[in-house]
């Protein structure tokens, strides 16, 4: 398996100081115990119910002022991370999708951190999180068509060389690379800012890595932060 190191553009340093994020390729394995997804996501849900963690609020707090910097709207496209969230809060749980998407989700939630999953075979190129000019395509899905859609010039946009991957920063992610168990090759970026506790973004990737290989032993990970 192939390393990448993603990058993120310089002038990101003034929108979100102190933006660290933990980089994680995984090469899959046979999933022989799907069991471990749905049961993780349920128990992530009951977490966030029961026992919350201290900071999780001040973290995506901060992501909705990032997300004002840029001028995104937080209320109407919140942060991924955020969206999971109050569904949780809301409905006492998430549905279950897929053994792989149940399982970052799972982490998301428990975290208050958001986290992408992609496929990494789909990519062209090296990931790279910068400022769009408006001009990079996004695929994406209306009314359940695929369609292509552009950034607002200003946005801060994850993209390849092909286009935009994920649109404003971690809100939503393209259908060309979007994860689901099938893929062989699986990227996951947690994405945190100075709120949520360092030690906390370490867990959360073990804890990422420990339920993927659960579900499919063998699966092999490497990690690797990646900071402003």
């Amino acid at each position: 398996m192939s390393l990448v190191t993603p990058s993120i553009d310089p002038r990101l340093a003034s929108i979100a100081p102190g933006f660290r994020a933990l980089s994680i390729m995984v090469e899959a394995a046979p999933i022989l115990h799907p069991e471990v997804a749905p049961a993780a996501l349920a128990r992530a849900c009951q977490q966030v119910l029961n026992d919350d963690v201290a900071w999780a609020d001040a973290h995506l707090t901060a992501w909705d002022d990032i997300f004002k910097t840029f001028g995104a709207k937080p209320k109407r496209t919140p942060c991924s991370a955020n969206a999971l969230r109050k569904r949780v809060l809301k409905e006492g749980e998430l549905p279950s999708l897929d053994p792989i998407v149940d399982i970052y989700n799972a982490i998301s939630v428990r975290y208050a951190i958001p986290v992408g999953g992609e496929n990494f075979a789909a990519y062209s190129g090296v990931p790279r999180l910068t400022i769009a000019d408006g001009s990079e395509p996004f695929d994406t899905l209306k009314e359940g068509q695929p369609i292509v859609e552009y950034p607002d010039a200003g946005e801060v946009i994850w993209r390849d060389d092909i286009g935009v991957t994920c649109r404003r920063w971690n809100w939503r992610q393209g259908v060309r690379t979007r994860l689901d168990s099938q893929a062989k090759t699986m990227w996951f970026i947690l994405e945190s800012l100075p709120a949520m506790p360092y030690e906390a973004l370490e867990a959360a990737g073990e804890e990422l890595i420990n339920h993927l290989q659960q579900l499919m032993p063998g699966a092999v990970a490497h990690r690797e932060i990646i900071a402003l």
